[in-house]
């Protein structure tokens, strides 16, 4: 039997099982909302183009109007200045979209402090316990937000000092982007970074350092709780926009059970 064939029958009898990470796009999920002078992207949006009527009498569809960085999304390194000379969503390597995935969960530091930044310690300690971060693979960072992802207040958790949501130290981000193996960070939060990123050095760490290496963000990811830590393949399908700096995604884990 092929590899292939192999695959396709442990698809078929659910010894690979297929978890579902995106997040439902509609007009009430969760977008970032920077504060003035920045400029926000636009909720998600449906216009009608014909629906079984006059305007056409067999078929239903649809204009959409969104950001590129709205729901579960990928992030290109142009998204960043630190990675304005890399490539765009159209040109993420093959190698990138379908890769290996190990989860990291600090869902318990998360539900007990929302402005929990993962460190260097955090991830050797997990590698020590559980193996090598994967070569060219994806960390994914799971922390329970994706709780929260039905409500926009409830997700954001904004006050007056800014939004409160669990990411990444910069001294962790910068040894992620430069002395690790992995393609890409994904989160459970609106972006990569931490809610109060902007008061950190660098500011937005994740973005400045991991995007500036050529690496890649995914975030508003679903369901890691069904994930084990290692052994998950990942199947990340955005948009190939020429020109783009993200794209929504729909994001896949086949994982053995």
């Amino acid at each position: 039997m092929s590899l292939l064939d192999g695959l396709s029958k442990a698809l078929g009898d659910g010894s690979v099982e297929i978890v579902d990470l995106t997040a439902p796009l509609s007009a009430t999920t969760p977008i970032l909302q920077l504060p003035e002078p920045f400029a926000n992207t636009i909720p998600f949006r449906l216009e009608e183009i014909s629906r079984y009527d006059e305007r056409g009498p067999r078929w239903y569809w649809n204009d959409i109007h969104t950001g590129e960085h709205t729901g579960t999304h990928l992030d290109a390194p142009v998204h960043w200045v630190s990675g304005k000379d890399g490539h765009d969503v159209s040109q993420v390597p093959l190698r990138t979209l379908v890769a290996p995935a190990v989860v990291l969960d600090f869902s318990a530091q998360a539900a007990a402090n929302p402005d929990f930044l993962l460190s260097i310690d955090d991830v050797t300690a997990w590698t020590a316990e559980h193996g090598a971060l994967p070569d060219g693979g994806w960390l994914l960072y799971r922390t329970g937000w994706d709780t929260r992802g039905h409500d926009q207040d409830a997700f954001l958790n904004a006050d007056d000092t800014g939004s409160h949501s669990p990411g990444v130290s910069p001294e962790c981000a910068r040894w992620l982007a430069e002395e690790t193996p992995i393609t890409g960070l994904g989160v459970e939060t609106v972006g990569t970074d931490a809610g109060q990123a902007p008061g950190l050095e660098p500011m937005f760490p994740c973005h400045e350092l991991l995007l500036g290496a050529g690496k890649h963000g995914l975030t508003q990811l679903q369901n890691l709780a069904a994930l084990p830590p290692t052994g998950t393949l990942l199947v990340v399908s955005p948009l190939p926009i020429v020109g783009g700096s993200g794209s929504p995604a729909r994001v896949l884990a086949l994982v053995e059970r």
